[in-house]
């Protein structure tokens, strides 16, 4: 008298904990990217137009060189002394100040980034130039 195993492999799934989890994770999603403020800086790329804009105030001109240094208005300065500097204009202007951000075409990022750091701490509106 042999006796037989009854090892039958079911074929079937159930799909409820696997929907209960990704409900869960979509709502956690979903959540956290409302969450989430962008860190961006008020900065003014150059438009397509072709038109001339003039302005009756004068913008303070910061050039950046490939070899680390640094112009406020043609004339070389620290980064320490450029944020003194660029503090003491922004608390005597009326309204927000502005400054022309020029780097050379091969400055390396880190020193454009140290420039718009200072810009964006002290609340001065950037505007990128790619002109020499």
């Amino acid at each position: 008298m042999g006796i037989k195993k009854r090892n039958k492999v079911s074929a079937e799934f159930s799909m409820s904990s696997l929907t209960d989890i990704i409900f869960l994770l979509l709502i956690f999603f979903m959540l956290t990217s409302t969450l989430v403020a962008p860190n961006g800086l008020n900065l003014k790329l150059p438009g397509t137009s072709r038109t001339k804009v003039t302005t009756t105030k004068k913008m303070d001109k910061i050039r950046m060189r490939t070899n680390g240094t640094y112009y406020l208005n043609g004339k070389s300065i620290s980064l320490d002394k450029m944020e003194t500097v660029l503090a003491s204009k922004a608390g005597k202007a009326t309204g927000k100040l502005n400054v022309i951000l020029a780097p050379d075409r091969n400055t390396p990022v880190e020193h454009v980034v140290a420039v718009m750091d200072i810009v964006m701490r002290l609340n001065i509106n950037g505007i990128y130039s790619t002109e020499e």
